[in-house]
């Protein structure tokens, strides 16, 4: 039951913010579904190995993947798949409080949590970067079976 709440808040979620971010009334449901299938794979990899950052990065690399390939299919830019997927992932709650230990004067928390805000930060830019690097290896294998 956790799971289907999961699936269902980061669904709710993700469309909510390609609504704020003004995607096109289309693709509202395709976001979703990217942010949903991203989220999935952070929980469930997240619970099993409790690696934030590992996580991160496998959700990350997905919903990148995937948004290139719709926005190719749907003729789209990618960006909104591709942010509209990733705000699960965003830790905000984690800079939130870290910062509210900085304020109240708990440094040694506020440093750990501000690292590891940072981690997964890196993370999420990583994995956006490593996918693009996928994206062209699937591009050339998809154009070296053409030609053969």
């Amino acid at each position: 039951m956790d799971l289907f709440i999961q699936l269902f808040t980061s669904f709710i979620a993700t469309s909510a913010f390609g609504v704020i971010f003004n995607a096109p009334k289309n693709t509202l449901i395709k976001c979703g579904l990217i942010g949903m299938g991203g989220w999935m794979i952070y929980y469930i990899l997240n619970s099993y190995s409790e690696n934030a950052v590992l996580a991160t990065l496998a959700a990350t690399i997905f919903i990148a993947v995937l948004s290139q390939q719709l926005a190719k299919f749907y003729k789209t830019p990618v960006i909104i798949f591709s942010v509209a997927g990733i705000i699960p992932l965003v830790p905000g709650g984690l800079a939130y409080d870290s910062m509210r230990n900085f304020v109240e004067n708990d440094y040694n928390s506020a440093l750990g949590l501000a690292a590891k805000v940072f981690m997964l930060a890196g993370t999420i830019a990583f994995g956006l970067v490593f996918s693009e690097v996928i994206n062209q290896v699937i591009r050339k294998i998809g154009k070296s079976e053409v030609r053969n």
